[in-house]
């Protein structure tokens, strides 16, 4: 095979990689989710077109601002395919986070999306990390926008610490996902051993067992 078989090939695996790295294109009008069948295949599959409606393209959830009543000070309102069964294949969906005075969405990822927030209410101190290590850094004000890039560690941070704030946040997939760092490491189900975080953090068990029990679910 010459070199020219081989160049036609790469292309077409580059355009094959590209093709995967988003949420795959529809191939028909409308695909709303069955959420209660319990088979996914990338997503999930379609009811009947006999079943649609137009609730199915609905969701009233981020009209009003949440109530935040967590440690970190901020609350998330999804606004995906778990929330709009319509979402189903379109690759795209918002949510609405409300912060506290002095309220901080604590760094974490969305491993299947782009981020763009448009700050609804407030000023915000928000930043992204790229693998280089490097931070970038900003303050946001009501009407700005700012992009966290897809599957990097991010933040956003009220810094008034008298009055509250809230941004719009819009994902190029119907289901981002999200992994917050601390309690992804520290609440993980089985748990991570704790030699893992001892070394990986470079304190001791005592400091490990602390931290995971600020982070535990409270029971009701």
């Amino acid at each position: 095979m010459d070199t020219r078989c081989y160049g036609f090939f790469f292309v077409l695996l580059s355009l094959a990689v590209i093709s995967l790295a988003y949420d795959p294109d529809t191939l028909q009008d409308l695909c709303v989710a069955d959420r209660t069948s319990g088979i996914k295949v990338n997503g999930f599959i379609c009811k009947p077109e006999s079943n649609i409606t137009a609730s199915d393209f609905f969701f009233a959830g981020i009209s009003k601002p949440a109530v935040v009543n967590n440690t970190v000070g901020s609350a998330v309102t999804g606004a995906n395919v778990e929330k709009i069964a319509g979402l189903n294949t379109l690759g795209v969906s918002l949510a609405r986070i409300d912060y506290a005075p002095g309220g901080l969405n604590p760094p974490h990822t969305h491993p299947r999306a782009t981020e763009v927030i448009f700050v609804l209410e407030g000023e915000l101190d928000v930043g992204f990390i790229t693998t280089a290590n490097k931070l970038f850094a900003k303050t946001v004000k009501k009407g700005e926008v700012f992009v966290f890039p897809r599957g990097l560690i991010h933040y956003q941070k009220n810094n008034d610490q008298a009055k509250p704030a809230s941004v719009i946040s819009a994902f190029n997939s119907q289901l981002p996902g999200t992994q917050s760092m601390a309690a992804t490491l520290f609440t993980a189900s089985p748990a991570i051993p704790d030699h893992v975080l001892t070394t990986a953090f470079q304190i001791g068990t005592k400091e490990i067992e602390k931290i995971k029990s600020k982070l535990a679910p409270k029971k009701g």
